[in-house]
């Protein structure tokens, strides 16, 4: 595959942003006690399913990036449109599969994830079930990490609501980042991210390390978001939607902290610095 051709795939699947997806996998894991090999599974189902829907993502939208993103892979016929929709069915496979290695309880909320990913792309993302779909997605995406100890524990249940939030109000925002426009949807997430940040730091196990992470969450979203509420053009917007996507990783770290893992949270905020350096050389959105 040449350079160009892998950038092509690089950007169709947004590479950068799939280093945010790890942490969920550490998260639900920490949270519902799952063994290292499960463990390691769901981070591979969950990355394989998040490319899948990248993919797809970018085949549902062709006709829409023809017109308002001609620089994206499938407009500027840098892949073919069949070839993004095999991918996506591909990779959602080998998520299922890797799911399946693990144990029942994982394939099944695989399963529910794949299912979601897929409406989410193909049916609710353009109507005002589809935020609310992305959370649950990544809701789900915590699950399957701690779906590694052989059931969901009702303990993973509260990260996991936190995890939605946090995307659902990140999503509304998205909306807005070719045209931005929107003042309500970066307040509201910037709304969410206090309410959130507030939860995390709440005296538990590893409290310090958890308040410390809550506030790396704070530090990363809050200023492009205070920055597209204040200004919302297209620019502000989708930076803030990138900031959002990269709060992910230390809002993962303080949930697995609060659940008493201290040994992810260096791990995941070297994926921050990771992404973030990526982010500027792929758009991650």
């Amino acid at each position: 595959m040449t350079g160009g051709r892998a950038r092509a795939w690089v950007e169709l699947v947004r590479g950068p942003a799939a280093l945010t997806v790890p942490g969920d996998a550490l998260a639900g894991s920490a949270a519902g006690g799952a063994p290292a090999r499960n463990t390691a599974l769901a981070i591979g189902s969950s990355v394989c399913l998040y490319w899948a829907g990248m993919a797809l993502n970018d085949w549902a939208d062709r006709a829409e990036d023809a017109r308002d993103r001609p620089h994206r892979p499938l407009p500027s016929g840098r892949v073919a449109p069949a070839a993004a929709f095999g991918a996506a069915a591909g990779l959602t496979a080998a998520g299922l599969a890797l799911a399946a290695a693990g144990n029942r309880a994982q394939l099944a909320t695989a399963s529910a994830l794949a299912a979601t990913v897929w409406a989410y792309d193909l049916k609710l993302k353009h109507t005002a079930a589809g935020p609310a779909a992305m959370g649950a997605a990544r809701g789900l995406d915590l699950l399957l990490g701690a779906a590694g100890a052989g059931r969901v524990a009702p303990a993973a249940l509260p990260p996991a609501a936190l995890l939605a939030a946090h995307t659902t109000a990140v999503t509304h925002v998205s909306r807005n980042e070719v045209d931005g426009g929107d003042r309500t949807a970066p307040l509201a997430a910037l709304a969410t991210t206090a309410g959130v940040a507030a939860v995390v730091s709440r005296p538990g196990p590893e409290a310090g390390t958890a308040r410390g992470c809550a506030a790396s969450y704070l530090l990363t979203a809050a200023p492009a978001l205070t920055r597209a509420a204040g200004r919302p053009t297209g620019e502000h917007t989708k930076a803030g939607v990138v900031a959002g996507l990269q709060a992910l990783v230390p809002l993962q770290a303080g949930l697995a902290a609060r659940a008493g893992a201290r040994a992810p949270v260096p791990v995941l905020l070297t994926l921050l610095g990771a992404a973030r350096r990526l982010s500027r050389k792929v758009s991650p959105t």
